[in-house]
C-alpha cells in the first residue's frame, strides 16, 4: 500500500498535467484576433524565451530537486502550469507572452522530479512497473487533451480561448495533487545515509577494478543482457532506497554540502564519460533532442504558412494524437526487439536520424499540408523509437546517482545546442530567419547527424576487420587490438 498511494498520485498528476486540448493550437491562437500577434513576433521573439529560460534553470533545478527531495519542485511545477495558462488566458502583448514562455521554461527545468520522486519511495524492483505507469499517464494524457481539443473544436466549433481554459482547469487540478505526495526522508545526493555512501564507494571501486572486464561485456552482450545486468545493479543499490517521512531514518544520515556534492557529481561524469558505447549513445542524444525541439516547437508556425487559407478546419488535434500514440507504441515495440545494439548501434543512429532528415525536408520543400502532417507524425515516432533504445543502453549498466547524472547532463547538453542554433537561427539578435529557412537548416541539421553516425559505423566496421587480421609473430595483444566506438 505504500507503494501504490504515491505511484497513483504521481500517475494522477502526470495526466492533468499533461492533459492541454489548447496545445495543437497554440500557435494558430496566438495568431488570430484573441492575441493578435504576428508571426515574428510569436517564432522570433516570443518562442525562443522558453529554450533560453528552460537552459538558464535545468542545472540549479537539478540541484535543488535533489535538496528539496522532489515534493516541493513537483509543487513548484504544478504553479508553474498554472502561471503559465492563467497568463496564456489573460496576457496581452509580446511582454506577457515572453512571461508565460518563462514560466513553461520553469516547469519543463523541474520535470525532473516527477521521475525523480516515484524512484525514491518505491523500491528497485518496480523501477520498471512504475516508470511504465508514470509515462503511461503522461502519454495518456497528452494524446486525451490533443484529441478533445480536436473534437471540440471539428465538432462542437468551440472558440479556442476555451480551450486555453480548460487547459488551466486542468492545471488547478493538477496543483492540487502534489500537496498530498507523501515526503522523502533522504535523497540521492545531498541527504545520504553514511552506510548508503560506504556502499556507493565500494560500488566504485568494483567498477574501477572490472572496468574492463564491463566495457567487453557491453561490447560483446545483447541489449537484453545489458538490460538485465543493469536491473541487477540497480537491485542492490542501496542508493536508491529512500524512505518516506513516516519510516524510521538511519541515525548515521548525513547532508552533504553543495561543494561535496560538485566534487561527486564532476568523479561520476568523468568516470560515465569515459566510456566509449556510453558517449556514443549519449552524443546521438543530446544533437537529436536539439533538432526535434526545434521541429516539434516550430512546427505548428511551419502549417500556418502551408495551409490553404481556404482550409477552414484544422487538423492539428489529430496529427498530435497520431504521433504521441504511435510513438508510444513504436518505445514499446523496440524493448521487445532482441537486438545486439553494441553491433549495430551507429547503423541505426545512421540510418533513423537520415530518416528524420528526409521527413524535415520533406517538411520544409514540399509545403502541402496532409504531407507535412504525415513527415511529422513518421519524425516523432522515429525519434521515440531510437530515443527508448538510447535510454536503456544507457541506463543498463548504470546505478541511480549516474543514471539521473547522465540524463541531466545530456538534457543540459541539448538545451545548450538547442539555445545556440535559437540565437543563430530564430532569435531576431541573430539572423531572424523565416519558418522556411529554419526548416532547411533543420533538415540538414539531422542530415550531419547521419553523416557522423556514418563514419562512426564505418569507422567501427574497420577496426572490426583489423581486429580479426591474424597477428604478426611478437605483436602483443594490445597491438592488435582496435578500441570500440
Amino acid at each position: 500500500m505504500s507503494e501504490l498511494f504515491p505511484t497513483l498520485l504521481l500517475c494522477l498528476y502526470g495526466f492533468f498535467s499533461n492533459l492541454r486540448p489548447s496545445e495543437p493550437f497554440l500557435t494558430h491562437f496566438l495568431l488570430g484576433p484573441e492575441k493578435n500577434l504576428t508571426e515574428t513576433q510569436v517564432v522570433n521573439e516570443i518562442y525562443p524565451v522558453w529554450t533560453y529560460s528552460y537552459l538558464a534553470l535545468l542545472f540549479p533545478v537539478f540541484l535543488a530537486t535533489d535538496y528539496l527531495r522532489y515534493k516541493p519542485v513537483l509543487i513548484l511545477q504544478a504553479a508553474s502550469f498554472v502561471a503559465t495558462y492563467a497568463v496564456l488566458v489573460w496576457g496581452r502583448g509580446v511582454p506577457a507572452m515572453q512571461v508565460l514562455e518563462l514560466a513553461f521554461g520553469l516547469a519543463s527545468a523541474t520535470d525532473v522530479a516527477y521521475y525523480s520522486y516515484i524512484y525514491s519511495v518505491v523500491p528497485p524492483a518496480s523501477y520498471q512497473r512504475v516508470t511504465g505507469f508514470c509515462r503511461g499517464a503522461t502519454l495518456l494524457g497528452s494524446a486525451a487533451g490533443s484529441l478533445s481539443g480536436q473534437l471540440l473544436v471539428s465538432l462542437a466549433a468551440v472558440r479556442l480561448r476555451r480551450l486555453v481554459e480548460a487547459t488551466l482547469a486542468a492545471a488547478v487540478v493538477a496543483f492540487t495533487v502534489p500537496w498530498f505526495l507523501p515526503m522523502p526522508g533522504r535523497s540521492l545526493f545531498f541527504h545520504r545515509s553514511g552506510e548508503e555512501e560506504g556502499e556507493a564507494t565500494a560500488e566504485e571501486e568494483g567498477r574501477s577494478r572490472n572496468g574492463t572486464a564491463m566495457e567487453g561485456g557491453s561490447r560483446n552482450g545483447t541489449a537484453m543482457e545489458g538490460r538485465t545486468r543493469g536491473v541487477q545493479e540497480r537491485s542492490d543499490d542501496a542508493d536508491s532506497k529512500v524512505p518516506l517521512n513516516s519510516q524510521r531514518v538511519d541515525p548515521r544520515q548525513r547532508s552533504s554540502g553543495l561543494t561535496e556534492v560538485l566534487r561527486l557529481l564532476w568523479r561520476d561524469f568523468l568516470r560515465c564519460y569515459s566510456q566509449r558505447p556510453l558517449l556514443a549513445w549519449s552524443a546521438w542524444w543530446a544533437l537529436s533532442t536539439c533538432g526535434y525541439f526545434q521541429v516539434v516547437n516550430y512546427a505548428q508556425a511551419l502549417w500556418e504558412r502551408v495551409r490553404s487559407p481556404t482550409d477552414l478546419e484544422i487538423y492539428n488535434g489529430y496529427v498530435e494524437t497520431l504521433a504521441t500514440l504511435l510513438g508510444a507504441m513504436a518505445a514499446l515495440a523496440v524493448g521487445s526487439v532482441r537486438v545486439s545494439w553494441a553491433t549495430w548501434g551507429e547503423a541505426a543512429l545512421c540510418l533513423f536520424s537520415a530518416v528524420m532528415a528526409a521527413c524535415v525536408f520533406t517538411m520544409d520543400l514540399v509545403r502541402h499540408v496532409g504531407v507535412c502532417y504525415g513527415a511529422y507524425v513518421l519524425f516523432r515516432t522515429a525519434y521515440m523509437l531510437l530515443i527508448t533504445v538510447a535510454t536503456f543502453q544507457i541506463a543498463a549498466s548504470l546505478s541511480m546517482q549516474r543514471y539521473a547524472l547522465v540524463f541531466g547532463v545530456n538534457a543540459f547538453v541539448a538545451l545548450l545546442l538547442q539555445s545556440v542554433l535559437t540565437l543563430v537561427v530564430v532569435d531576431t539578435a541573430g539572423l531572424g530567419l523565416d519558418v522556411f529557412s529554419q526548416f532547411l537548416i533543420y533538415g540538414c541539421y539531422f542530415a550531419a547527424i547521419a553523416a557522423i553516425f556514418l563514419l562512426a559505423a564505418l569507422s567501427k566496421m574497420a577496426s572490426g576487420r583489423r581486429s580479426k587480421t591474424p597477428a604478426v609473430p611478437g605483436e602483443t595483444d594490445s597491438d592488435t587490438r582496435s578500441l570500440p566506438y
